[in-house]
């Protein structure tokens, strides 16, 4: 009987994940850093991850912290960021960096545990120059979470997907993002002009040098929202400020969803300034006021009782001050962002 050999084992492919940087611009972070860092070097990735962080000059221990979690751990790298302004930030940690991939998470940023193997797959199967996905809101106090339900409809942002969730796909700008080094190069990385806004400004860069955004739902990071109509009011103010400057240094950036905010400011001014002569210019500011009321019922189910009282304070907070913002953006900022610009070409 004729004797055959042994067949050669199957050969198994073993899946070899890219490198990653990690770059994070940290500012008075000492409560959540040590956290924050905890889950970036945590994530169910079988490649190699590096963290940067950039270090602002901070009123607390984040400082500290950071040198004590590069002490621990060879992975972390501290930079020093002396403006103390993200942009620069995230420029300083990309120049220390060592990877072709970069994902820039914040140093509060929670992260599920498979986010950068999202992320990577996402960019093999996209060919994208960038991916991210949801800026998730979550509130613990009764005000934290009626901005956290504002964030997430489209009464209070509009229809952008990474507030409001939606189907995979191409995008304009993502929440975060994790980027091919490639592409940063190729635009020059982060404007640093810009004090906000830098993300969706760089995103534009991105796209019209040929690159593509795209946005994947399954990438959902926790985002912890201001904490009292101040700090929500100076926040929404400075979005709006800055997204005028984009709009003015870019040509063809803007639309009807970011137009709707200074359109309303403009028309409830008008419609007070007239009302002493023509009552019925009450109507242009009680008719948003119903409108709010109707859509923080809408809006609003399943929220606790103290909570939903809040939702219309909350939207109101938010449609004005971006729209005022947007309103009395100094023309000179754009001036400087097409220098900026001018000097990166």
């Amino acid at each position: 009987m004729k004797e055959f050999p042994d067949s050669p084992p199957a050969v198994q492919t073993i899946r070899v994940w890219p490198p990653i940087s990690v770059v994070m611009p940290v500012l008075n972070e000492e409560r959540h850093l040590r956290e924050a860092v905890r889950q970036v070097l945590a994530q169910r990735y079988d490649g190699p991850i590096e963290v940067v962080l950039a270090i602002g000059p901070s009123h607390d221990r984040t400082q500290e912290v950071a040198e004590a979690l590069a002490a621990e751990d060879p992975r972390v790298t501290v930079v020093p960021n002396p403006t103390g302004r993200t942009p620069n930030a995230l420029n300083a940690a990309i120049g220390v960096s060592r990877n072709g991939i970069i994902a820039r998470v914040d140093g509060h940023a929670m992260l599920p545990e498979d986010y950068l193997q999202v992320a990577v797959e996402t960019l093999e199967t996209t060919g994208a120059d960038n991916v991210g996905g949801i800026m998730a809101a979550e509130g613990v106090t009764p005000f934290e979470q009626a901005v956290a339900c504002a964030m997430t409809s489209k009464i209070g942002v509009g229809n952008a997907r990474f507030h409001t969730g939606g189907e995979a796909g191409p995008a304009d700008t993502v929440y975060l993002g994790v980027f091919r080094r490639e592409a940063l190069a190729r635009v020059g990385g982060y404007d640093e002009h810009f004090q906000r806004a830098q993300d969706w400004e760089m995103n534009h860069r991105i796209r019209e040098t040929g690159g593509l955004v795209w946005f994947q739902p399954r990438m959902r990071v926790s985002y912890r929202p201001r904490p009292n109509v101040k700090a929500l009011a100076k926040q929404y103010f400075h979005y709006g400020r800055w997204r005028r400057v984009v709009s003015r240094t870019h040509e063809g950036t803007i639309n009807l969803r970011y137009l709707a905010p200074p359109l309303a400011v403009v028309a409830m001014l008008l419609g007070l300034v007239v009302s002493p002569f023509f009552w019925p210019g009450l109507l242009i500011p009680g008719g948003y006021a119903a409108a709010i009321l109707l859509g923080s019922v809408l809006t609003g189910r399943g929220l606790p009782g103290a909570a939903l009282a809040r939702l219309p304070l909350v939207y109101a907070t938010m449609h004005l001050s971006w729209g005022w913002g947007f309103l009395t953006s100094p023309p000179g900022l754009a001036r400087e962002a097409g220098k900026s610009l001018a000097q990166k070409v």
